[in-house]
């Protein structure tokens, strides 16, 4: 034994105490904690079951292989080695290229048209990267074209097939094995319970848990009210339970904490339902930055591949538009220059991405070019308005220009309007959540735009009305809405009712 640990042995049990509560060591234990808190990471995942992520991840490329061999069959084409590696390339593509399948929750039961479109993109970038393949490794003459032709044609029917069939035996075959209970019976845990009712799979419900007694409960949870927190313990031993959902409030995290002590000694796994939904939520979402989880509750929808995606089709569709629309533009741009004095273009600053100022281009309209503290709004019968401008603002042919906006990165084709500089320094001072339509890039045309909100707004409550259809985008975007709108667009500048 070394001096250092006789000394430590020999020294009487109080002193040891009261070297234990000394400073140097309390600040030991606070970096030990610290230490501990940093060594902590939160990971984002599922609760599905083994089998269930594998049918998830693995059901269509294992269609899509099942698919070629029956091709085989009715094609009688002689086996050799080139089909395995067929077949493996087609499974690793398969794999990377189609999403999720969705055997396990209530997409899975729509309509077999409905999933049609997917599903014939996907398979058509599993059939062409195939083919690019094949022609790059000079391999289109080692398999016959007829069996080619036919295992292209076929997948796409084995695939609805096999998601309509599967669905139906996942529904079956999910019996409830899983006996989950929820820990707060207010709004919230209600919300939880009816949404994973509908999930496949969930397990059977046993009821809610809650430190209120059960009169002083929500009148939709008191059916189910299974007993008081104290006793929630001994229920989840005594009856199995796999999972416990606690949908309480923050402020109960000091009796959360003692209830979480007394669970460790059961086997069931806990999970905590946040209430985020009391707050006004666009694009919420949990994400996690290196392990510490993070509740997002205002954010932009384009983030990683959907910004790529927004981008790209803003590039394609203005590159498009441009092209088409050139010796138009050069028509408007000289009927403008000989109709009145002036600029052929008008430059006004407007807020785009972020709040930061942009100059958005159209033709000019008006005798005027307004872009000061004070910008007036075009009215019916403006007497600003020239007669080629009048044209041109009915037919909405003044805002071409703006598909240079969009080129340079400044403007999207599809997205909330941008109004003049002037305009959202009133309106950002009177209408809560004003600012948030920044959050993306202003667009060409936008949801508020296709439900007639657009020209002249006379009253505040028509500003607050186009601003919650753009948070409405906001919070709903995706690349079909976008497609909606272009296509909305079209009838609505047809029309041009509002346009003037």
């Amino acid at each position: 034994m070394n001096s250092q640990a006789r000394v430590i042995l020999e020294t009487p049990l109080t002193d040891r105490v009261k070297a234990l509560s000394a400073e140097p060591v309390i600040e030991d234990l606070s970096a030990i904690s610290m230490a501990a808190l940093q060594q902590k990471t939160v990971s984002l995942g599922s609760i599905d079951p083994p089998l269930h992520a594998l049918s998830k991840h693995w059901f269509k490329p294992a269609l899509v292989v099942l698919s070629l061999g029956v091709c085989l069959l009715i094609t009688s084409a002689p086996l050799h080695l080139s089909y395995l590696a067929l077949t493996l390339a087609s499974l690793v593509i398969s794999y990377q290229v189609f999403s999720p399948s969705q055997l396990f929750s209530p997409a899975a039961m729509r309509r077999s048209y409905l999933r049609l479109p997917r599903v014939l993109l996907e398979w058509g970038g599993v059939a062409t990267l195939l083919l690019f393949l094949g022609f790059t490794l000079k391999l289109s003459d080692v398999f016959p074209h007829d069996l080619l032709l036919s295992w292209f044609v076929f997948t796409p029917v084995m695939l609805l097939i096999g998601d309509a069939v599967g669905a139906r035996f996942a529904t079956h075959s999910s019996a409830a094995r899983r006996r989950y209970i929820i820990i707060g019976a207010n709004e919230v845990g209600v919300e939880f319970k009816r949404r994973a009712s509908k999930y496949i799979g969930m397990g059977t419900f046993l009821g809610f848990f809650d430190f209120r007694s059960m009169e002083r409960l929500p009148a939709d949870a008191r059916g189910e009210f299974a007993g008081l927190c104290q006793e929630v313990a001994d229920f989840v031993r005594s009856a199995s339970i796999n999972a416990i959902y606690i949908s309480l409030p923050m402020s109960k995290a000091p009796r959360i904490a003692e209830m979480l002590q007394e669970l460790r000694d059961t086997t069931a796994s806990i999970y905590f339902v946040p209430d985020i939904f009391g707050y006004d939520l666009v694009q919420a979402r949990c994400v996690e930055i290196n392990g510490m989880p993070i509740l997002s509750i205002c954010d932009t929808p384009f983030h990683g591949m959907s910004a790529i995606k927004k981008r790209l089709i803003d590039l394609a569709l203005s590159s498009l538009a441009l092209l088409l629309a050139l010796p138009l533009m050069l028509l408007i741009a000289l009927a403008v220059k000989l109709s009145s004095p002036g600029p052929v273009l008008f430059k006004q600053r407007r807020y785009g991405l972020h709040g930061e100022e942009i100059k958005v281009y159209k033709f000019r309209s008006m005798t005027v070019c307004e872009d000061g503290p004070q910008v007036e709004q075009a009215r019916r019968q403006d007497q600003r308005t020239t007669r080629v401008g009048r044209i041109l603002r009915r037919m909405s042919l003044d805002e071409l220009p703006q598909l240079f906006n969009v080129l340079q990165g400044n403007m999207s084709f599809v997205g909330p309007r941008p109004h003049a500089v002037a305009h959202n320094e009133i309106y950002r001072k009177l209408i809560s959540g004003y600012m948030l339509r920044h959050k993306v890039r202003p667009g060409m045309t936008g949801w508020a735009q296709v439900h007639g909100l657009r020209g002249e707004t006379r009253a505040v409550e028509q500003m607050r009305l186009r601003v919650e259809y753009d948070l409405e985008y906001l919070r709903n975007w995706s690349l079909s809405l976008d497609l909606r709108i272009i296509l909305k667009t079209v009838g609505s500048v047809l029309q041009h009712s509002r346009a003037y």
